[in-house]
């Protein structure tokens, strides 16, 4: 048990220094880390916040943000539900809170493509890793659906539908995480299953191709 018996400028402290060991634990990309210091300054924010004259530290929605991020991440939905049921109405609407909140609405009805849009505008560099993770995590997630609903796809539907900004990362990606893909160069083609002639990419339309992937997608419960 931590003694809070000391003055509430010493909490301060103590929870201050937390908040900079979280900060620097997401910079290492060390999640173990990471857990045990927020595990930590929390006990530091419920001593502040059950005194009459302090209620927080000026960095403790940032904290509380980044660990519903690292919530969504692991896919530790019951205790991201529970952890915003002890923020205020005001610290919710803070950017550093709202941002995890509307990401778990996202995923729940599926929107990847907004979950994706998401990456480009986090309130603050700190989210960058957590959004790194859950990016590859839906651009996963989509593929699995692709791989089994298609035998061949273009690759600039490819880069198109899974968010790349560039045909050389989805070549990475593919390098890095789905080996089975067989990239055509000559045909600009990705091939998922050996071809045994049945249609090609090229008989169906792009639009209709990225829609029917898009509704499988949705039917997903979970991404992470």
């Amino acid at each position: 048990m931590l003694d809070f018996a000391g003055t509430e400028e010493c909490v301060t402290l103590a929870a201050t220094a937390l908040e900079f060991g979280v900060l620097l634990s997401v910079a290492d990309q060390d999640l173990e880390s990471f857990a045990r210091n927020v595990a930590q300054v929390k006990s530091y924010y419920a001593a502040l916040t059950s005194t009459t004259s302090a209620s927080s530290t000026p960095k403790m929605c940032h904290i509380l943000g980044l660990n519903l991020m690292y919530l969504l991440v692991e896919n530790n939905l019951s205790e991201f539900h529970a952890e915003l049921e002890l923020l205020s109405s005001s610290e919710a609407s803070t950017p550093f809170i709202s941002f995890p909140i509307n990401l778990e609405r996202q995923l729940m009805v599926g929107s990847y493509d907004e979950v994706l849009n998401a990456g480009t505008h986090v309130p603050d560099p700190s989210y960058t890793f957590f959004m790194d993770n859950l990016l590859q995590t839906v651009r996963d997630s989509i593929a699995d659906c692709v791989e089994v609903s298609y035998k061949t796809m273009k690759m600039e539907d490819a880069v198109r539908m899974m968010k790349f900004d560039s045909r050389e990362e989805l070549v990475e990606y593919i390098q890095e995480c789905r080996d089975d893909w067989i990239v055509d160069d000559v045909s600009g083609e990705l091939c998922f299953q050996p071809p045994s002639g049945g249609a090609k990419a090229s008989d169906i339309p792009s639009q209709k191709l990225i829609a029917q992937t898009l509704s499988y997608a949705t039917e997903l419960e979970r991404i992470v």
